[in-house]
């Protein structure tokens, strides 16, 4: 079984999904891959002051700022990816931002048409702590919101939505490391991206996001022919 690394540069990113995408990155079943991230907006550097504008890798392009496509040999639709996270390392620093977009949630708390209220973390990843500008802490419980395979249609999809085919945007807390998720392959080989890494997170994003930063990730794929989850037909 083979390791493999995969930095998040030009050319080894994307911000949507797509079964057109070129993989940057092609293991075999078993194979392991240790994935940096950046975060979910992709910054190139990091913030000095709570919600400074910072250089990105997309510029002003919506999307999460995701790693891959990674293509994995003989993954069929019909078969399932086992996504294994071994580890996850939050990178030093991180942020949170409420009331950015006006979502139900920040209309029935009467937040709707205010400025947006940014917080700047300081991320320990020894420690298992991150503390923001206000001196709070929190245990960190890091996962990567953004696991996820291209639809069957061909075209650009956005990131954001989670689906019943290929997972994506789920901003499940549960997979921190030690867990599996099984994917129903929606195309040939796969072609996983992964991203969105938060330090920890709630019972989902209520304030507009979790604690967003950079992760490496090491992840173990593997191709499942009696899968233990249905798959998805058409």
């Amino acid at each position: 079984m083979a390791e493999h690394r995969l930095d998040s540069v030009p050319g080894t990113v994307t911000n949507v999904f797509s079964r057109d995408l070129p993989p940057v990155l092609t293991v075999d079943p078993g194979d392991t891959v240790m994935v940096h991230s950046l975060d979910a907006s992709g910054h190139l550097e990091r913030q000095r002051t709570p919600g400074e504008p910072r250089p990105k890798m997309f510029g002003g392009r919506p999307g999460h700022c995701l790693a891959g496509p990674i293509a994995v040999r003989g993954a069929r639709p019909g078969t399932a990816l086992a996504v294994h996270v071994e580890s996850l390392r939050p990178d030093p620093w991180g942020w949170t931002v409420a009331a950015a977009a006006d979502t139900p949630l920040n209309l029935r708390l009467g937040l709707a048409d205010t400025e947006p209220s940014w917080l700047l973390w300081e991320l320990d990843a020894d420690a298992g702590t991150g503390t923001d500008q206000y001196g709070h802490t929190v245990s960190l419980a890091p996962f990567l919101g953004v696991i996820g395979l291209p639809p069957v249609e061909p075209g650009e999809h956005p990131t954001v939505p989670p689906r019943v085919a290929g997972g994506g945007n789920i901003d499940c807390r549960e997979l921190v490391a030690g867990s599996t998720l099984f994917l129903p392959v929606t195309v040939d080989d796969a072609l996983l991206c992964v991203g969105d890494g938060h330090a920890v997170q709630g019972d989902g994003e209520v304030s507009g996001t979790a604690v967003e930063c950079g992760m490496t990730t090491r992840l173990t794929l593997d191709v499942e022919a009696a899968p233990p989850v249905p798959t998805c037909t058409r």
